[in-house]
């Protein structure tokens, strides 16, 4: 298997991940301040992540010079799922979701002022359909639904967070010095562990943690150890093998896997004609799985980094 199609393999087990963030997260979010169920998200991970990566590649001594890079991500990351938290508080599953498929677009413009990545017509064309496959699977393929939509306060701060995330999508290939993305991910999570418990030291200490509803607990051990510690080393992996518009253009099935999340925790089964949504995300992958004609675009992101 040639390395772009390990990366889009990849982010499809990353954008299947996420979205249980999304089902999970909305019912829980109000139940623990966003930041302390981060920072023990990030702690958890960071062990996790810590003893694969003892136990495969080991952590070289080399891996950690300029500790200011992890530092700097880690608290970019951190930001996006605190902010995401806080937004889930009020804005619904799916419609988060929606927000998410506004990444893409955002990290093709920050791949290209940290890379000079380009995006070409055909990526360019992928984005469009899955664009609109998203926002059809978002409203249900009803056309007043959307032309009704208003932006609630929930929304917007998960947007602040979702530029957040396109920012380190390229970011993780300009500051990646040839470390793996194992030793990578956890100098992050690191980083941001330690970030997330020196902003919310007073709130953790404050949480009543016996008195929890099990949902916090549920939520808590999937974000830290799937939603944590498998998508970030699937991130990692991915942005180290394809351009950042690629990577973030997986956003596109959220919306599809937040719904059947939504089913499997005993919401209702949208109507059959979402499913056309559906079919157009696949093209956009479909078109993304096609190997570039001529130059590929990642060999030219990595010469421009």
């Amino acid at each position: 298997m040639t390395p772009d199609r390990q990366g889009h393999l990849a982010m499809l087990a990353f954008s299947a991940l996420v979205a249980g963030s999304f089902a999970l997260g909305a019912r829980a979010a109000n139940e623990i301040d966003p930041a302390v169920m981060n920072a023990v998200r990030f702690v958890l991970a960071a062990a996790v992540i810590g003893a694969v990566a003892a136990a495969t590649t080991g952590l070289p001594r080399s891996a950690f010079r300029a500790p200011w890079r992890y530092v700097v991500m880690g608290a970019i990351f951190a930001a996006y799922f605190v902010l995401m938290f806080e937004g889930l508080k009020t804005a619904a599953p799916v419609s988060a979701a929606a927000v998410f498929t506004l990444t893409p677009v955002m990290a093709a413009g920050f791949g290209w002022v940290l890379l000079r990545q380009i995006t070409t017509p055909r990526i360019a064309l992928a984005l469009v359909v899955g664009g609109v496959g998203a926002l059809w699977v978002i409203f249900r393929a009803d056309w007043s639904a959307f032309r009704a939509f208003e932006v609630g306060r929930g929304e917007m701060v998960y947007f602040v967070g979702c530029m957040a995330h396109a920012f380190y999508t390229p970011l993780v290939r300009k500051l990646n010095r040839g470390e793996h993305a194992v030793v990578f991910s956890f100098g992050v999570l690191v980083a941001g562990a330690i970030l997330l418990t020196l902003y919310a030291w007073s709130e953790i200490w404050a949480t009543d943690w016996l008195a929890l509803p099990p949902i916090v607990w549920i939520t808590l051990i999937y974000i830290a150890f799937f939603a944590s510690s498998a998508t970030f080393v699937l991130l990692q992996f991915a942005t180290l093998r394809l351009p950042s518009a690629k990577v973030m253009a997986y956003t596109y099935l959220t919306p599809s896997w937040v719904i059947l999340w939504e089913i499997a925790l005993g919401g209702k089964t949208p109507a059959l004609v979402i499913l056309g949504g559906v079919a157009l995300t696949m093209a956009a992958l479909v078109l993304l799985l096609r190997d570039e004609s001529g130059k590929e675009l990642a060999s030219k992101a990595q010469g421009a980094g």
